[in-house]
């Protein structure tokens, strides 16, 4: 008899069957951890492998709790559990109750062992990073042309600046000859005429998806690149060797995009603020320097030998003034001291002999001294005018005496 079943009839069935198996039940795994991710519900989803083969694995919070570390890829651990089937999509799993460490799996050895000899040559050293361009015309890809990585970039460069060329070298970017492929395509995206930044890249994926990146090849490519790279493989979770060598890493490939291409409507506005300061600071150097040259035009004026004669002209005029103020003060008083002496003069002067009464004798011109010098005839000068006499009479002596002698007649 033949059965007709849905798909839930018959994963459901599966589930069922798996789950009444005793063999699939409190099981004991040891295997490699890989594509390790914990979502925000708490749950862990991870694959669990070997060197033949995989198996997806679920660690449910409430038992996930309870697990003394954090597991990452490459760790090597020890599991207990059953197996089920997810009946959404008809796959089986491993439903983990616990977990412990075993070890570090075979690729993260071969990761810190390649790590740590690059990292002895220099190849990580942050003296060997270069700054990206402040403004590149072109951007150069290195990813797989079917992937979402080249679409992501391509749509956030062309919000930021529709200007900016982007060059795609279409890689492989997992699976064998991947990391050989990476390498020239760095190789040959930096020949590419106006290439002034380069990105690497692809999706995020579980330790083995990402490890061409990984790939000494791959690393040296990065490290002799002429032009600055960028690397954004994986989500920010992983890390890749190519993360190290290149001269910025990206948590994603959109990421990489905002960084190699600025946004052209923010550096307009930067522009015009920078204008802005420039031109603020422009007019308040030239007022300065206006305001300086008017002093120095100043000073200069003060020490001009024009400026220094007026000066001295005026000097000279107010000593000019002084000397003749003191040469008239000098002047009036010298004529008051002649004035004084005129008067005194003229008070010892025969004139005012005259005036008060006197006169004086003489005789052809000559004074007469006394009355013994007279001769016949005389002239008396008064104040007044003169007088012709005969001398008919002399008396001698003193005329203020009590006693005179009386002369002979004439």
């Amino acid at each position: 008899m033949k059965w007709t079943l849905s798909v839930t009839e018959l994963n459901e069935y599966v589930r069922l069957s798996l789950a009444g198996d005793p063999m699939l039940r409190d099981l004991t795994l040891c295997g490699e951890i890989s594509g390790f991710k914990r979502q925000v519900s708490g749950h862990w989803y991870f694959t669990l492998k070997d060197d033949r083969s995989r198996l997806n694995c679920v660690f449910f919070r409430q038992n996930a709790q309870g697990c003394a570390f954090l597991p990452k890829d490459g760790d090597r651990v020890i599991l207990t559990g059953s197996v089920g089937l997810y009946t959404a999509q008809g796959s089986y799993q491993f439903y983990t109750e616990t977990m412990k460490r075993e070890g570090q799996g075979e690729l993260f050895l071969r990761f810190e062992k390649l790590k740590k000899k690059l990292a002895a040559e220099g190849l990580f050293d942050q003296a060997r990073k270069r700054p990206l361009p402040l403004r590149p015309r072109t951007v150069a890809v290195v990813t797989s042309r079917s992937g979402a990585v080249i679409h992501d970039i391509a749509r956030v460069a062309g919000r930021r600046d529709p200007s900016v060329q982007l060059v795609l070298r279409p890689a492989l970017v997992q699976g064998e000859g991947a990391a050989e492929d990476i390498a020239r395509g760095i190789r040959e995206a930096a020949l590419l005429s106006g290439a002034e930044v380069l990105i690497i890249g692809r999706g995020g994926g579980s330790m083995e998806d990402l490890w061409a990146f990984n790939e000494e090849t791959v690393v040296r490519a990065i490290s002799d690149c002429p032009i600055p790279v960028i690397s954004a493989v994986g989500h920010e979770v992983d890390v890749t060797l190519s993360d190290f060598a290149a001269d910025v890493r990206a948590a994603t490939p959109s990421a990489a995009a905002e960084i190699a291409v600025p946004d052209r409507r923010k550096l307009q506005e930067e522009t015009r603020g920078l204008q802005a300061r420039l031109e603020g600071a422009m007019e308040g150097a030239l007022l300065r320097g206006r305001n300086e040259l008017h002093r120095r035009e100043k000073a200069l004026a003060a020490l001009h030998p024009a400026g220094k004669l007026a000066a001295l002209k005026n000097r000279q005029g107010i000593c000019v003034l002084r000397m003749e103020k003191a040469m008239q003060g000098w002047i009036r008083g010298q004529m008051s001291a002649v004035q004084v002496l005129e008067k005194r003069l003229e008070a010892l002067g025969p004139r005012g002999i005259l005036e008060r009464g006197y006169a004086f004798v003489t005789d052809s011109g000559r004074l007469v001294p006394g009355v013994r010098a007279l001769g016949h005839t005389a002239e008396i000068t008064f104040y007044d005018g003169k007088a012709r006499v005969e001398v008919t009479n002399i008396r001698e002596g003193d005329p203020f005496g009590s006693e005179e002698k009386d002369g002979s007649d004439l």
